[in-house]
């Protein structure tokens, strides 16, 4: 049960929403109280005649028209009815839950003058199932997440059959999953069109979604590292703590503390400090880059996820609409906590990482495939190379490599790339934190498959490996327990349990290679066994 408050939402409670977990709004007395006290505050205001953007004047561009106190409330409905203005795809159901929980939890905080009645709501509608429907365009950032807010406040509402529910699985009307909800259609008052409209939820609540996958993505990353620096029998003495004490950067010491635990026990690796050094003669006597280096090269990426989280939940757990009530203060705050800047930059950031790890595996796999560097493998890692016409992961690779620059072009910013002229050069900056955190999420995807075969890719470099070592295709024995947990995983997914004689790829024909790379991305998506083999690692490398 995640509670409601306007604080304290960190992105792990925001996953659990998105993936269906319950909720329940904070009833303490100091919040029931402000929210009231804000809501009295503006409707006051506006029987007064005051001048209040948005209120009791029209939006933007257009703010110095001034509209009389008796058409207050007309200005709201007509506010959310007018956004409605865009179609196409959908966002997927986790998107809009997590948006739903973080408006809710911005207005929470009792500084936008919206009714209690309007905020419960918020959370009948995620704990029955119920999910308006969202397109995922028409958001620049600038005033928040304008057009996408509009579809939720029309559906929470029940303004007009024109907004649509998914409840349970099934589309309706929302009037009529109101109905079903034992709930009414409510007018909004003076106000409360722009509190719900006006704010960066929707681009948070992608954005902190993509943020849970990525620490996920990123253990099941380092699994396979060191599962490759195995297979190529590197050695566990580049992240001895010696060498990363002398250059202490926080996700640097996470990464090699973390590859040190996953090596631990490996019969697989070279022992730089006990073993012979003699028996490396004729190879190189340290690991090439891509493997020596991995704490330097992974360390600002842990880093950076981490410092992209603490801004995603300070962005989640404020007030992000405009104007602001100041009860205390007996004043109206006119600024621009709507402007989604710290989501878009993020996601930015984000993307540039993934590419990042993506080109990194990328590295890894194209030493495993070619006997020049693989130390000992067969090409593209054929496991009956008897079999002449064999071909191993040859086309793996090659899909692989379809997908990593994508990947890594979609690291390129869209944050500074805003129109200046829009909404009557009033939002002539804006953030672009939708589409940002829109092209996070396809990042993910992609690097979601890209793991998929990079996971193939571990178990066959380990059979091949063990069976040179120990006489077995079962690596099971001779990698360290962590990753044999890692392997272990894989092979359940496809349901081909560990030979003594055979590889996960043996013949070419005996398996239709993308009906298992689709296996594997359905148990990364449903977050089932590789997920359960890597959940100390995401703990370890992230706070």
């Amino acid at each position: 049960m995640i509670t409601i408050s306007g604080s304290d939402l960190r992105i792990a409670d925001i996953a659990a929403v998105a993936r269906g977990a319950p909720v329940r709004l904070a009833d303490d007395a100091d919040t029931t109280a402000r929210i009231e006290a804000s809501r009295a505050y503006i409707q006051d205001a506006v029987d007064a005649g005051r001048a209040i953007y948005g209120v009791t004047t029209l939006f933007g561009g257009m703010a110095d028209q001034y509209i009389p106190p008796e058409l207050a409330a007309q200005l709201q409905q007509n506010l959310v009815f007018h956004l409605s203005a865009t179609a196409g795809d959908l966002l997927p159901v986790p998107d809009v839950r997590a948006a739903l929980l973080l408006r809710a939890n911005s207005l929470m905080r009792g500084v936008s003058g919206i009714r209690l009645e309007i905020l419960q709501r918020f959370a009948t509608f995620l704990n029955a199932g119920a999910t308006p429907l969202v397109h995922e365009l028409g958001s620049i950032g600038a005033s928040g997440d304008l057009i996408p807010l509009a579809y939720m406040a029309g559906a929470l509402t029940g303004v007009s059959a024109d907004y649509k529910v998914d409840l349970r699985g099934q589309v309706m009307d929302s009037p009529a999953a109101l109905s079903q909800l034992g709930l009414k259609p409510i007018p909004l008052a003076a106000k409360e069109g722009l509190a719900l409209a006006n704010g960066t939820s929707v681009c948070t609540g992608v954005a902190a979604n993509c943020l849970d996958r990525t620490r996920y993505l990123l253990a099941i990353a380092l699994g396979v590292h060191a599962i490759y620096i195995q297979a190529l029998t590197g050695t566990a003495h580049s992240f001895d703590p010696f060498i990363h004490e002398h250059k202490p950067h926080p996700g640097q010491v996470r990464t090699a503390r973390e590859m040190a635990r996953l090596l631990a026990g490996s019969k697989l690796t070279f022992d730089a400090v006990h073993g012979d050094i003699e028996s490396r003669r004729g190879r190189l006597v340290q690991d090439r880059y891509s493997l020596r280096c991995l704490p330097q090269f992974l360390g600002p990426i842990i880093d950076g996820v981490n410092q992209i989280a603490g801004s995603i939940e300070i962005e989640a757990n404020s007030a992000n609409d405009n104007p602001l009530i100041d009860v205390a203060g007996d004043f109206i705050h006119h600024g621009g906590n709507f402007l989604a800047q710290y989501t878009a930059v993020g996601m930015d950031q984000l993307r540039y990482h993934l590419g990042m790890v993506a080109k990194h595996l990328d590295v890894q796999i194209a030493l495993l495939v070619e006997p020049a560097f693989n130390n000992g493998l067969p090409p593209c890692l054929v496991g009956n190379p008897e079999h002449r016409t064999n071909l191993g992961l040859k086309a793996l690779q090659t899909a692989g490599n379809s997908i990593m620059p994508l990947i890594s072009w979609y690291g390129n910013s869209l944050a500074d790339r805003f129109p200046t002229h829009a909404e009557q050069f009033n939002q002539n900056v804006n953030s672009q934190g939708m589409g940002s955190a829109l092209l996070a999420r396809r990042s993910l995807d992609l690097l979601e498959h890209y793991l998929a075969n990079a996971l193939i890719f571990a178990v066959q470099a380990a059979d091949l490996r063990s069976q040179r070592v120990a006489g077995t295709c079962d690596a099971r024995g001779t990698l360290s327990p962590a990753t044999a947990a890692l392997y272990e995983a894989v092979r359940a997914v496809l349901e081909v349990p560990p030979s003594d004689s055979r590889p996960l790829i043996f013949d070419d024909r005996d398996q239709f290679l993308g009906g298992y790379v689709a296996r594997v991305i359905g148990d990364l998506r449903a977050r089932a066994h590789v997920a359960a083999a890597v959940g100390t690692v995401t703990a370890n490398l992230f706070h």
